[in-house]
């Protein structure tokens, strides 16, 4: 269950009783814990409990307050503080058609199905594994075309030589070999056509296709008479497209055309009303039977998960595999790979850089290990998106502010054409 427990003031206290509702957890005290709001930050003070608090992954000495980040578990709960609960406490956490949708999601997916309803195109923009294909498919099946065909093209995935033919067809005698063939875009006559990663295509194929969305007229490759479809267009991307226009990727014709209306999908670490459904539904795919242990869910609350809602999923499908291997009951937090959900290269996870925080010396620069090459364009690019705001940088990157300001100072790093901000 997802309830959301609203501080009437400034401190909440926590244990069994009218506060939690129908729902007790026994092994939480009578008078457990104490949540405190400064309008913030978040801190709690253990209040003497029989099995102890813990914040951030960490105990809690009894009487000492410390400042939480993610997550408090108390007995077998866990609690996740939250500026604004309200959301939660109107729309909860549903599942629809095997889609788990919290608050942020289900408020998202309205105006995606605004958008369908009125014959808009629709340009969703959101980090790799969100969920945007998830996203394209709600928009089309609430659109005037939602009894046609939905095609979900991956165009990062298309090779150079072969994007115009794929997405536009053949004509016999086009090339040598050539034959008549379809196209994505016929395909998708009469309902859908998703094109992932569209800013990946080449700047002459974004030209043909520009004409086809202005025209509703496809030229096979090879041919000489176009054929009318009808077809609603849904684009996603994980890159920022008016900074793709500036750097020559983009036509700027076709970001007028695609790039709006926009919605942002949040990454799965700003949904974590979420992971506990998204768990539960992975390991009993592996095996209905076998149920979560609250440190298993605790452990993902506590990890950035890069990959987001696939990587999250993936990863909870091999830890049930590995409790089943070992004869388990349940699935813990020590069935999950130490790596899961974790950011390549020198991140790590939320819980780590918080303690990291916390350690006072500062590692000298002369000690740093080289950033590769690939994660410094990663981090610039983070940058770049965020307009060198350090904070929401090190949000979307999935690390605290503090171990991303190190890394900027030890490796000379900035923002692409600029400096970078240091707070919100």
């Amino acid at each position: 269950m997802a309830q959301a427990l609203p501080l009437r003031g400034e401190a909440l206290e926590l244990g069994r009783g009218a506060v939690l509702g129908e729902v007790q957890d026994p092994r939480i005290s009578r008078r457990h814990a104490r949540v405190q709001f400064d309008g913030r930050h978040f801190h709690v003070i253990d209040l003497g409990s029989q099995n102890g608090t813990f914040v951030d992954g960490e105990p809690l000495p009894a009487g000492t307050p410390r400042e939480v980040r993610r997550v408090i578990r108390m007995g077998d709960s866990l609690f996740v503080p939250c500026a604004d609960v309200s959301p939660l406490e109107k729309q909860g956490v549903v599942l629809v058609e095997g889609f788990v949708r919290g608050p942020a999601l289900q408020q998202l997916l309205a105006e995606v199905t605004r958008a369908a309803k009125l014959g808009f195109s629709l340009h969703i923009h959101g980090e790799s594994g969100a969920g945007k294909e998830g996203v394209a498919r709600t928009f089309h099946q609430h659109g005037p075309q939602s009894a046609g065909p939905f095609v979900a093209v991956n165009c990062a995935a298309i090779p150079q030589g072969l994007a115009e033919r794929l997405l536009f067809g053949s004509k016999r005698g086009a090339y040598s070999g050539a034959d008549d063939a379809e196209g994505y875009l016929q395909a998708a006559h009469g309902g859908t056509l998703f094109l992932d990663e569209v800013v990946e295509l080449d700047l002459g194929v974004q030209a043909k296709l520009l004409r086809v969305l202005e025209t509703r007229e496809v030229l096979p490759l090879g041919g000489s008479k176009s054929k009318k479809v009808d077809i609603l267009v849904c684009s996603a991307s994980n890159k920022d497209l008016r900074a793709r226009v500036s750097a020559g990727k983009l036509r700027e014709d076709l970001y007028f055309r695609m790039g709006r209306p926009q919605v942002t999908l949040p990454p799965l670490r700003q949904r974590p009303e979420e992971i506990p459904l998204l768990l539960q539904r992975a390991v009993q795919q592996i095996s209905p039977e076998q149920g979560l242990h609250v440190t298993l869910v605790e452990a993902c609350l506590l990890r950035p998960w890069p990959g987001n809602v696939r990587e999250l999923l993936v990863e909870a499908r091999s830890a049930a595999q590995a409790a089943l291997m070992q004869g388990a009951q349940r699935t813990e937090a020590r069935h999950l790979s130490p790596t899961a959900g974790t950011a390549f290269g020198p991140t790590m996870p939320v819980a780590e850089a918080v303690s990291e925080e916390r350690r006072a010396p500062r590692e000298e620069p002369a000690r740093a290990k080289s950033l590769g090459a690939d994660e410094r364009a990663r981090i610039e690019e983070a940058l770049r998106q965020h307009g060198g705001n350090v904070t929401a940088t090190a949000r979307a990157l999935g690390m605290h502010r503090t171990q991303l300001r190190r890394l900027l100072e030890r490796h000379a790093l900035s923002a692409p054409g600029g400096g970078e901000r240091d707070e919100d």
